[in-house]
């Protein structure tokens, strides 16, 4: 179930957030979503550049989704 919940912030961080969303073509809240979701993983993986994680997580979806490709160590295509 989806709820709400309502989040005080700073007026300097509420304005960044509102221009990253702008220049992300996100809402505001799609944009915290985002800064959650991110803060979580690199909770997660404290030891691994959160870039890795993500491209590592997408990788799976497309497996799962039947359109990756199994990596040939040594071979560059």
């Amino acid at each position: 179930m989806k709820g709400v919940s309502t989040v005080r912030l700073p007026d300097e961080i509420e304005t960044k957030i509102k221009i990253k969303a702008n220049m992300e073509h996100r809402s505001i809240s799609e944009q915290i979503k985002k800064y959650i979701t991110d803060g979580m993983l690199s909770e997660e993986y404290p030891d691994l550049p959160l870039s890795f994680v993500k491209k590592t997580l997408e990788a799976k979806k497309e497996i799962e989704a039947g359109i990756g490709k199994e990596y040939e160590f040594g071979i560059i295509h």
